[in-house]
């Protein structure tokens, strides 16, 4: 008689919405582990921030031929109004995306992760507030949770949380400016990128040419410079596709995964994390949790109906 062998694990897990889900996300917190090497051989946040500028281009543009959107890209082009909109939105990513690099690579990792913690209760507060969208009663205890935390933060810090508060408006008004315009994700990264690409170039031959770059100091080098393009590019692709697949409750709960992922590496950094400051992720993660909860309500509710 044979013996049964035990099923192997489905590989449609992962080609599933959920599991794309949760690789986006992981690729958004395990980002760090990223730019810390870099740091480690002389990098700067600037120099980095302009090669993820000109790899993110390369790889958007190699998705929009795959996926043949570039007619979209030229009609954006030859909008004025829709690619200056783009210009404005590529000014607020590169902020985003700036501070982010130096946070990681200047021990505040952990302020990184209260920024994204923080910034889907952003976006439910301007909802509320721009779109006159309506706020229930779990939206609001989220954002009163989070202003709490917010505060708690500063007193433990000494001082307002620039950089969470930079991160979590930066991206929440990238998303404000992006839900106006009605195309894709992928084509107006693009785009976003073709605008940041031009600066970031000049800069890195300009800062090549006097000797103090990095890029050609050896392969490995190379290497992570040019791994910002696709950690940039695919979690935003898998963001968009997953997006209009899964109910907003499910993303509730999956998004915080990457600050989670990004907190727990600040954590195995040795970066401060005192019983105050502790205090204070423990009234955003509540938040959090209150809008993960308020979420699903919110989709059960909508179901049954």
């Amino acid at each position: 008689m044979s013996t049964a062998q035990p099923a192997a694990p489905s590989p449609s897990f992962f080609a599933s919405p959920i599991g794309l889900a949760i690789l986006c996300y992981a690729v958004w917190g395990f980002a760090p582990l990223v730019y810390l090497p870099m740091k480690d051989f002389g990098a700067g946040a600037l120099e980095i921030m302009a090669h993820r500028s000109v790899w993110a281009l390369i790889w958007s543009g190699g998705l929009v031929l795959i996926t043949r959107q570039f007619p979209e890209v030229l009609t954006i082009f030859r909008t004025p109004k829709v690619a200056l909109t783009l210009l404005v939105a590529a000014v607020m990513i590169a902020i985003n995306w700036g501070v982010f690099v130096w946070a990681v690579t200047n021990h505040h990792t952990i302020e990184s992760a209260l920024g994204y913690y923080l910034n889907p209760l952003l976006n439910m507060a301007a909802g509320a507030i721009l779109f006159k969208e309506r706020l229930d009663n779990w939206g609001k205890a989220a954002i009163g949770l989070a202003i709490v935390g917010v505060g708690i933060q500063a007193l433990a810090l000494g001082h307002v949380p620039f950089i969470a508060l930079t991160l979590a408006l930066s991206f929440a008004t990238y998303g404000i400016i992006r839900k106006q315009l009605a195309v894709s994700a992928l084509a107006g990264l693009f785009v976003e990128c073709v605008f940041l690409f031009v600066p970031s170039i000049i800069y890195l031959v300009w800062f090549e040419g006097t000797g103090q770059g990095h890029f050609f100091g050896g392969l490995s080098h190379a290497f992570w410079f040019a791994l910002t393009g696709p950690v940039t590019v695919l979690p935003l692709f898998l963001f968009s596709y997953v997006a209009r697949r899964l109910p907003l409750s499910t993303m509730g709960f999956i998004q915080f995964m990457a600050p989670t992922i990004a907190f727990m590496i600040g954590l195995f950094q040795g970066e401060l994390f005192t019983p105050l400051r502790a205090l204070s992720f423990a009234f955003i993660w509540f938040g959090a949790g209150v809008f993960a909860f308020g979420a699903w309500r919110r989709a059960k509710q909508m179901r049954v109906g």
